[in-house]
């Protein structure tokens, strides 16, 4: 059973209907009863970092999701939230990540959210790029990023590098949006489901 932590984000429905169509079944929950029992955990997330860590907060998630050892998914604000610190709204994050997140700069030509089709530059192997071209194309919409580290699996770059795909142990994160990303995000999905939980 996979669970979709339900962050208040507005992709999670896009999220489950990809998960269908790989043959996944899924649970939206905040019951850390149900995240903890489910073989695999996806955090999605659109919006605000301190709104989505306000609700974590509230729902008793943010330990319970600092505990699991089973294969952990993070969706474009769900992968930030994986980190140290966002400086949206300066706000303390969960921590798994050592890094901090920061917002793009506004530039001529290159508006803020950094928004549409970009490539994914592989930094190393991992079981999330199986089948995965270097230079791939996947769709991003997000205004803060978080920095290239040794847990970079994939960078992209918007004036900024940034990581596009980050890995630690069973911790994983897509700063893109996989559901909204064609055969290649379905591709990404689908090796996250096959990994063993």
């Amino acid at each position: 059973m996979i669970a979709i932590i339900d962050s208040g984000g507005a992709n999670i429905a896009s999220v489950q209907f990809a998960l269908e169509r790989l043959g996944a079944a899924s649970v939206l929950t905040d019951d850390a009863t149900t995240i903890r029992s489910a073989d695999k955990v996806l955090l999605p997330g659109v919006g605000a970092a301190p709104v989505a860590m306000q609700r974590l907060a509230q729902t008793g998630l943010v330990d319970c999701i600092r505990d699991l050892t089973k294969p952990v998914l993070g969706i474009c604000l769900g992968m930030q939230l994986l980190f140290a610190h966002s400086a949206e709204g300066d706000t303390p994050l969960l921590g798994l990540f050592s890094s901090d997140c920061s917002g793009f700069t506004p530039a001529s030509g290159r508006s803020v959210p950094h928004m549409g089709w970009n490539r994914l530059a592989c930094r190393q192997d991992h079981p999330l790029m199986t089948g995965i071209d270097d230079g791939a194309h996947v769709y991003f919409v997000h205004s803060y990023f978080a920095p290239v580290t040794s847990d970079t699996v994939a960078a992209s770059s918007y004036g900024d590098d940034f990581t596009a795909i980050v890995a630690k142990n069973n911790f994983m994160g897509c700063q893109f949006h996989p559901e909204r990303s064609g055969p290649v995000g379905a591709q990404i999905l689908r090796n996250f489901l096959e990994m063993p939980s």
